[in-house]
């Protein structure tokens, strides 16, 4: 297992405690987690991003999809079957599934659509206001005699 160094980080930041908290839950997490269902992350614009996942053989009623403060939760459950079905093969994965995903600050949800087996999440980064750069003005201060008080 591999260990990284993160001191020159914090020597060079102040209030990035969450984002070390999910490097460690990153690193430390077991190689061999599912990957089901499939899925993709995309950069669609400057502040834009679209989550599309694998969903097929599920309907829009048997999906969830919540925005809980930083976390993306996508979860599915299949319907009860009341058919008896016999199967010859069965290659469609319709088990269920709970996928979670880290948003950073200000990442919000801003629209889930199912289409043709695909669910595709879009998610949007607004910076509020007062969190955006900022140009500060520095002023010349006129000089300024001081004098000596004599005793």
């Amino acid at each position: 297992m591999r260990t990284y160094d993160l001191s020159p980080l914090y020597r060079a930041s102040v209030g990035f405690d969450r984002m070390a908290d999910l490097l460690d839950r990153v690193m430390s997490q077991d190689t061999s987690a599912p990957s089901y269902p499939p899925y993709n992350i995309e950069k669609t614009g400057e502040d834009a991003y679209r989550i599309s996942i694998a969903v097929a053989g599920f309907t829009e009623a048997e999906l969830g999809v919540e925005q809980r403060e930083t976390e993306l939760v996508v979860t599915a459950r299949k319907a009860k079957d009341e058919t008896q079905r016999t199967y010859l093969h069965r290659g469609i994965a319709t088990r269920a599934f709970e996928k979670r995903f880290q948003l950073a600050d200000h990442v919000r949800v801003t629209g889930a659509l199912h289409e043709n087996g695909m669910l595709h999440i879009d998610l949007v980064r607004e910076v509020p206001e007062a969190l955006k750069p900022r140009q500060i003005e520095i002023s010349r201060g006129a000089s300024r005699v001081i004098e000596a008080e004599t005793a």
